[in-house]
């Protein structure tokens, strides 16, 4: 393959690793929208309303390890086509849940949203690092991981703003109405698989130990500080999942006694601008993140959580603000304007510029020294990402029993949990183990 061609073939990949990473999110971050679908078709609670988003990041837990035994065995273009073909599969059973019985519907939206997540964490092992060796590695590299990141943030911030036109209109949202939003996603997904099929990519080579998988799993669980970070990634995922998912329910609730309902189409939009602010925080991260450390910047990003939930769990959701929205008149029509919505909602977005950093920062300070178990470090990790699935639905349950501004100290227990991870628990105390 001649200079030219090769650079086309990898523009063409490239282009391909980062609408990945933008699937990633758009697949991912339907599943909490789609909780306030399942509640108003099938008048299920909050926990079971995010019971496929809990679906969506259990299948984190059960393919994390497995999928690093793919990815080792197959290669990271044999990888991609399996998670796109299982991805397209995925969406297509939610859509089926569209057309079936009543008394099967629900289901067959969990089975489909439970398929999606074994592609997303799929994905999630294939993309950082093809970007990084499609960039030839280095800073170039890292620009493209940060690209896609950014695009993974887009996705969204699209995601329940735009679920939220869809079913603003409804007095009661049905699988239906957001067929859109998964014709979208499965005709991507196959002309991802077709591009994919068709270009010729190059494999990063991935570190060969002789060491059987049971003995470095079993010496990267030595170090404190890296099952301390584990630990974190679970609580993490679980926050930043858990303060959008639940607003976007308690703000589309026009039945709660908390006086916060401002209808569904301002609710996503509102969410939606929680996922802008991590899309700028992103940004704003990779700008000083080779002059901050990631210890500093936990640990200012926990702490200003903190304030901020404080502040949003104890202040009374009669007291509004203007914020810029997209809202639906009485007849129909969409229009951009500010809108009162409860100053907690002004809070819980805001924390998105918190958590934007938080990924990074834990990873970094978890895997610091850990030498030949880095790679098994890197599937404990995505394995924990279920906490996205395990930690909102306990939020659900809790705002069930206890309303939806109560539910919010399981966040704030969260965030103190990562305060304390960045200040003491992730100090390496294990460094006299063997790594080589």
């Amino acid at each position: 393959m001649n200079t030219q061609t090769k650079q086309k073939s990898n523009f063409v990949a490239i282009i391909m690793m980062i609408m990945l990473f933008g699937m990633i999110s758009f697949v991912t971050n339907l599943a909490a929208p789609m909780g306030l679908v399942l509640k108003e078709q099938f008048g299920v609670s909050n926990f079971l309303g995010l019971l496929g988003n809990a679906a969506n990041f259990i299948a984190y837990a059960i393919m994390g390890i497995p999928g690093g035994f793919i990815l080792q065995r197959y290669g990271y273009k044999k990888t991609a086509l399996l998670a796109v073909g299982v991805g397209f599969i995925g969406v297509a059973v939610q859509f089926v849940a569209g057309h079936v019985g009543v008394a099967s519907a629900f289901a067959v939206y969990l089975l489909g949203a439970f398929i999606a997540g074994f592609s997303m964490c799929l994905l999630n092992m294939v993309v950082n690092p093809m970007l990084n060796t499609l960039g030839g590695g280095g800073n170039k590299g890292n620009q493209l991981i940060q690209l896609g990141g950014s695009f993974n943030s887009l996705m969204a911030t699209f995601t329940p703003t735009f679920v939220g036109i869809l079913i603003g209109a409804t007095l009661s949202a049905q699988i239906t109405d957001v067929f859109p939003v998964l014709y979208i996603a499965m005709g991507i997904f196959a002309l991802v698989f077709l591009v994919l099929l068709m270009v010729s990519i190059p494999e990063p080579h991935t570190e060969k130990n002789s060491e059987p998988m049971g003995g470095l799993l079993k010496g990267a669980l030595k170090f404190r500080h890296f099952v301390l970070g584990a630990i974190g990634i679970f609580v993490y995922v679980g926050v930043e999942v858990g303060i959008p998912g639940t607003l976007n329910l308690w703000l589309s609730d026009a039945n709660n006694l908390q006086g916060a309902e401002v209808g569904k189409t301002i609710a996503g939009f509102v969410v939606g601008t929680y996922w802008f602010l991590m899309l700028i925080g992103r940004l704003l991260g990779a700008a000083i993140g080779s002059k901050v450390s990631s210890k500093t910047m936990l640990t200012v990003a926990s702490s200003l959580g903190l304030v901020l939930l404080f502040l949003a769990v104890f202040m009374s959701p009669a007291i509004k603000v203007a914020l810029p929205v997209i809202q639906r008149s009485d007849a129909g029509a969409l229009s951009f304007g500010l809108a009162n919505v409860p100053i907690n909602a002004m809070f819980f977005v805001l924390i998105g510029l918190c958590t934007s950093i938080m990924w990074g920062g834990i990873f970094n300070l978890a895997v610091e020294g850990l030498g030949k178990y880095l790679q098994v470090a890197s599937g404990i990790f995505m394995t924990l990402v279920c906490g996205g699935g395990i930690i909102p639905a306990i939020q659900g349950w809790l705002a069930d029993i206890a309303g939806y501004q109560m539910s919010y100290w399981i966040i704030i227990a969260g965030f103190a949990y990562l305060l304390f991870y960045a200040l003491i628990g992730s100090k390496n105390v294990n460094k006299k183990i063997l790594k080589n």
